[in-house]
C-alpha cells in the first residue's frame, strides 16, 4: 500500500480507502454485521488507513447502521486509522430532508461518535447538498464550534448532483471553508476532472468514489444481468444495461501483466488521475478488498494507455 497527502489537511492517507455504504443496509446486497466487522479489520491488516461512513449508511429504523459496524471493529486501533462521517442527511427522517445547518451539525456529530466510539472525525463532509438552497450560513458556526472542540479536524463537502453544486465547493475551497472535497470518478464518469484540476492548486483533498460505476467496472455483469429490486442499478433499463456493459468491454484492453481484473484496472486508472489523494473501495467483503488494494500495488498507466481510455469513452455515463 502507498499512502498520499491528503491535500492541506497534511494527512498521510492509504491510496486505497475503505468505503462502509454496503455494511448500512441492503443497496448493494447486504452484508452482515460479522463479515462487515472482518472485513474492515482485513483492511486494516492490508495498509488501509482511511474509513469513510455517514448517518446516511443506515435504515428507515436506524441512523448510522455502518457508523457502529465501523466503531466496532476500530475499537483498539482508533489512534491508528482515519475516519471520514457526515451529516446533513439520515435515513430515519421522513421523506430524506436535508439537515444542512449549526444546531444539526453539532448534535449528528455527537451521534456519529457515540456510534463510533470514538472522540473525534477525521474529515467531516456535508453530505451531499443538492442546492444551495439547503445550506444555511449559520452551519459554519456549527463547523467552526465542533473543529475548536476538538470533535472534528477538517471539514468536507461530498458532492452530488455535481452540475448544479460544483460551484458551491469552488467558492467553499477558495473561502477556506472546507478543506476536502468527495467526487464521483470514473473511465465510466469524468465530469468531476476539471473541477479537481482547477482546485489542486490550493491544494485540496481529494477523496474518489463509485470508482466502480456502481459495480458495472467489476467486468462481471453481461448484457442479460438482471438486479434484484431496491438495489442501486435496479433503476437502469435494458438498454442502459447494455450500453454500460459494452463500454466496459471497450476498456478490458487495460488489463495486461501486472493488471489482472477489470476493478484492479478501473481503480488504478482514477489513481492516475490529476490531484487525487485517495480511491474509496466499496468493497463488501475481504477478498473484493484485497483486489481494490492490489490497483496500488501495480504500476501507473502509460501515456499512451490513458489517451486510448479516453478516446474509447462513449460519453460520460452520469453518477449514481
Amino acid at each position: 500500500m502507498k499512502y498520499r497527502t491528503l491535500g492541506r489537511t497534511g494527512l498521510k492517507v492509504s491510496e486505497i480507502g475503505l468505503g462502509t455504504w454496503a455494511f448500512g443496509n441492503n443497496v448493494y446486497g447486504g452484508v452482515s454485521e460479522r463479515d462487515g466487522i472482518k472485513t474492515i479489520l482485513d483492511a486494516y491488516e492490508e495498509g488501509i488507513n482511511l474509513f469513510d461512513t455517514a448517518p446516511q449508511y443506515g435504515t428507515n429504523q436506524q441512523d448510522g447502521v455502518a457508523e457502529i459496524v465501523l466503531g466496532k471493529a476500530l475499537k483498539g486501533i482508533r489512534d491508528k486509522v482515519l475516519i471520514s462521517s457526515k451529516f446533513g442527511r439520515n435515513p430515519t427522517i421522513a421523506g430524506g430532508a436535508s439537515q444542512f445547518y449549526k444546531e444539526r451539525i453539532i448534535d449528528s456529530v455527537e451521534e456519529s461518535l457515540k456510534r463510533l466510539q470514538t472522540d473525534h472525525i477525521d474529515v467531516l463532509f456535508l453530505h451531499s447538498p443538492f442546492s444551495p438552497d439547503e445550506i444555511r450560513d449559520d452551519v459554519w458556526e456549527g463547523a467552526a464550534q465542533v473543529i475548536q472542540q476538538g470533535k472534528v479536524r477538517f471539514i468536507g463537502h461530498s458532492i452530488s448532483m455535481f452540475h448544479h453544486t460544483k460551484d458551491m465547493a469552488r467558492q467553499w475551497v477558495k473561502e477556506g471553508k472546507i478543506d476536502v472535497i468527495q467526487v464521483v470518478l470514473s473511465l465510466m464518469n469524468r465530469e468531476s476532472q476539471e473541477l479537481i484540476n482547477e482546485l489542486s492548486e490550493y491544494p485540496i483533498g481529494v477523496f474518489a468514489r463509485e470508482c466502480l460505476a456502481n459495480g458495472f467496472l467489476a467486468g462481471v455483469f453481461n448484457e442479460q444481468t438482471t438486479f434484484k429490486e431496491g438495489t442501486l442499478n435496479a433503476r437502469y433499463s435494458r438498454e442502459e444495461i447494455i450500453e454500460r456493459v459494452r463500454q466496459v468491454e471497450a476498456f478490458k484492453f487495460l488489463i495486461r501483466n501486472d493488471i489482472t481484473s477489470m476493478p484492479q484496472a478501473a481503480l488504478r486508472w482514477v489513481l492516475d488521475q490529476n490531484g487525487i489523494s485517495t480511491v474509496l473501495s466499496g468493497a463488501k467483503n475481504s477478498f473484493e478488498m484485497r483486489g481494490a488494494v492490489s490497483a496500488s500495488d501495480a504500476k501507473p498507466f502509460t501515456k499512451e494507455e490513458l489517451t486510448k481510455a479516453k478516446e474509447l469513452l462513449i460519453k460520460d455515463f452520469e453518477a449514481a
